[in-house]
């Protein structure tokens, strides 16, 4: 089984400013569908699902390499690097 070789040693930062959305979507004037954090620095993006797929861009501009849902009741985590759900 495949496992992410990034998780043990990421920082636990607090969400951005503009935690509520996705501050491209908001500046774009488009709607996320659901919001992703970056564990590395707390940006908040949205999800493959939206039109802009900012969690993903960030992730390429960025190297950063674990995000998590930002969604109320959910806890899963996503390795860009590794390909694999945390």
């Amino acid at each position: 089984m495949k496992q992410c070789t990034h998780a043990g040693t990421l920082p636990h930062p607090e969400p951005g400013a503009l935690s509520e959305t996705c501050p491209e979507c908001l500046a774009n004037g488009t709607h996320p569908v659901q919001l992703r954090l970056c564990l590395t620095c707390g940006h908040v993006g949205c999800c493959d699902s939206s039109p802009g797929q900012h969690a993903t861009r960030h992730h390429e501009a960025s190297g950063h390499p674990v995000m998590r849902t930002f969604e109320p009741g959910e806890e899963w985590r996503w390795c860009f690097v590794d390909h694999v759900l945390l």
